[in-house]
């Protein structure tokens, strides 16, 4: 006897439902994981931004509402980022050691003459200072491995600035990246009651690379190997 049932419909298959559901479920979530990126990316930025301003016009102990205001998020949001002050400071300070060695380094590249290449160095410092929060800029020191290593490969890299200097007679033989570091520290920190500091500065910097000839009577005083806060973080780095 023929069933007058009609023809049932084809079972969808299971398998395919779900390897069809799987093929577009990662694209989708990659394109949310970007988007979450790319906007935690942009937040991260803002803070560091409005904090950078924030601590050096109020100091390390501005409050963290005040920063997370005026980088336009929720405090929420910063603690997110940034669970701690110590750790906001932290983040500024690797941020402005990572920009002074993208300077040093331009200078070790340089195919100018030593003198010049520092001059480019001062130069770049003092167009960049108002994003420096360092120990010798006013900055806390942070006691971080990776702020460490940082500051080794900028005074390897001006070392090789100096040396290059020594070999063809246009650096004095005492000069020490140290004293680049200081003076890339002065030159950044404007004096109080003048009225265009970048224009002063670039005149320091030039005497102050002029006086890097290869000159006689030596330079007074012992040859700085560190400067006084670094000395500070290094030390307490050291303690177990």
């Amino acid at each position: 006897m023929t069933s007058s049932l009609p023809n049932p419909r084809p079972r969808s298959s299971l398998r395919g439902t779900i390897s069809t559901g799987m093929s577009e479920t990662p694209t989708e979530a990659r394109r949310v994981t970007r988007r979450l990126r790319s906007d935690a990316a942009a937040n991260r930025e803002r803070i560091l931004a409005a904090a950078t301003i924030a601590v050096r016009r109020d100091g390390e102990r501005v409050p963290m509402a005040t920063i997370a205001e005026q980088a336009g998020v929720g405090i929420g949001t910063l603690y997110r980022h940034y669970p701690t002050r110590e750790a906001l400071l932290a983040a500024l300070t690797l941020r402005s050691f990572q920009l002074v060695l993208q300077h040093a380094r331009t200078a070790a590249l340089s195919d100018e003459p030593a003198p010049a290449a520092l001059e480019q160095f001062f130069e770049r410092t003092i167009a960049a200072r108002n994003q420096l929060i360092l120990p010798l800029h006013g900055g806390p020191v942070i006691h971080d491995g990776k702020i460490v290593a940082l500051r080794t490969e900028i005074r390897n890299l001006l070392e090789q600035v100096l040396d290059r200097g020594r070999r063809d007679r246009t650096i004095r033989p005492d000069a020490t990246p140290i004293d680049i570091i200081i003076t890339g520290a002065i030159l950044a920190q404007p004096l109080p009651h003048t009225t265009d500091w970048d224009q002063l500065a670039r005149r320091q910097a030039s005497i102050f690379v002029a006086g890097l000839a290869a000159t006689d009577p030596p330079l007074p005083g012992s040859r700085p190997t560190r400067a006084r806060r670094e000395d500070e973080s290094v030390r307490a780095a050291d303690l177990p």
